[in-house]
């Protein structure tokens, strides 16, 4: 899937406010969520018992099956707080929620509202959700660390003139022209959850695209039709402060 795509401006500032409840959302509203998924100190345990009691039984099933502790913990808190956030939103409990899923995967609330949308992301230790009304959205988040056989993906993934340029740039530059267009690329294919190697169906119009930086160390895309300016978007951090 070929795809041309400009260097990412990605200086624009964030400001993330803490939250445990849902702003207000409108028509053409912009909000993004940050959800922090590492764990490390004693609490998270505690923490993860709980959060895994919100997922649903498909998922505490995968989770019970994961060995890696690392990636089952950032798979409970990442589902745990699409759950809770969604729940603020709907005024549901989180393991309440029940989803249907696209052809290529992509999920959708049961019973959501006319025009309810979201997104989830996950990189490391960040999950980002994304929501919308109106409009299909889609968010991808990538950890900016160096990667094998960056030059044979971008040639695969990217047009021809953006895989050159990505191989003839020193390390530190072409991985960021690289998880730039590599964002983009997910959150357009998952805005309308074709999926990643199917091609836009003829006559549909291609999302606006816009990158930012979510925390030091990452990049992340948004896609939608109409993408609001920067200076409109929500961006909130949720918090629970049970377990501080």
């Amino acid at each position: 899937m070929p795809i041309d795509l400009e260097t990412p401006n990605t200086e624009e500032a964030l400001l993330w406010v803490p939250r445990e409840s849902a702003p207000g959302l409108a028509q053409r509203d912009l909000h993004l969520w940050r959800v922090p998924t590492g764990t490390s100190d004693a609490t998270e345990e505690l923490r993860l018992r709980a959060c895994l009691e919100m997922l649903g039984k498909d998922q505490r099933t995968r989770a019970q099956g994961m060995t890696h502790g690392t990636y089952r913990g950032r798979y409970i808190l990442a589902q745990a707080g699409l759950r809770r956030i969604l729940g603020l939103y709907l005024d549901a409990p989180p393991a309440a929620l029940a989803f249907r899923y696209g052809p290529a995967g992509k999920p959708a609330l049961a019973n959501a509202p006319p025009g309810f949308e979201f997104n989830l992301t996950t990189a490391g230790d960040l999950a980002l959700v994304g929501i919308s009304l109106g409009s299909a959205l889609g968010v991808d988040c990538e950890q900016v660390r160096p990667r094998r056989g960056l030059a044979a993906i971008a040639r695969r993934m990217f047009e021809p003139g953006r895989a050159e340029a990505i191989a003839a740039l020193p390390e530190s530059e072409a991985l960021e022209v690289f998880y730039g267009a590599w964002t983009a690329l997910e959150a357009d294919a998952k805005a309308d959850g074709r999926g990643l190697f199917r091609p836009r169906p003829p006559g549909d119009r291609a999302p606006e695209i816009r990158h930012f930086v979510p925390a030091r160390g990452y990049i992340a895309a948004v896609a939608r039709t109409r993408l609001p300016p920067v200076s409109a978007w929500q961006t909130l951090e949720l918090v629970d402060d049970r377990f501080r």
